[in-house]
């Protein structure tokens, strides 16, 4: 049995992704595809950088913190209160159907989907961890500016 046709035998790639109600990319991970989604939650929170206010000193974190059911282990909940975070993440062992994330879930989906715009990034052909990031991190500042444009246009 061959390598698989879909991604033509390559390895595999998740982005990790943490963005503001806009959808602008605050922070951004890549793991391999077999990493489980909760080992990396409290880096993404905890890799946010520096947001200015309109006064006052930075914040360093949101006031919410919302994942899926990925996201949703005891120790990322505990972790995210700890850092002064509400957490809304789903827990795993509920059978409901869904996330419970839906009306705010979409902001995350429709910037994940603009890094599938830049070609480079929809199959990984990048060997070194390290430049797959730096190419993942070009996307994200892109992404950025195009957000940032449309607001000034409207």
């Amino acid at each position: 049995m061959g390598p698989n046709p879909t991604d033509r035998g390559k390895r595999g790639i998740k982005r990790h992704l943490v963005v503001d109600a806009d959808g602008l990319p605050l922070s951004l991970i890549t793991t391999p595809a077999n990493v489980p989604d909760g080992k990396v939650a409290i880096a993404l929170l905890d890799a946010i950088a520096p947001i200015q206010g309109p006064r006052g000193r930075p914040r360093f974190r949101p006031g919410v913190f919302q994942g899926d059911r990925g996201y949703g282990w005891d120790e990322n909940i505990r972790a995210t209160r700890e850092r002064g975070v509400r957490p809304q993440l789903a827990r795993p062992q509920d059978d409901t159907h869904g996330s419970g994330l839906g009306r705010t879930r979409w902001v995350v989906e429709s910037t994940l989907s603009w890094f599938n715009h830049h070609r480079r990034l929809r199959v990984r052909y990048e060997r070194s961890e390290e430049s797959l990031l730096a190419l993942h991190q070009l996307a994200a500042v892109l992404i950025c500016a195009q957000k940032l444009d449309h607001r000034q246009a409207a």
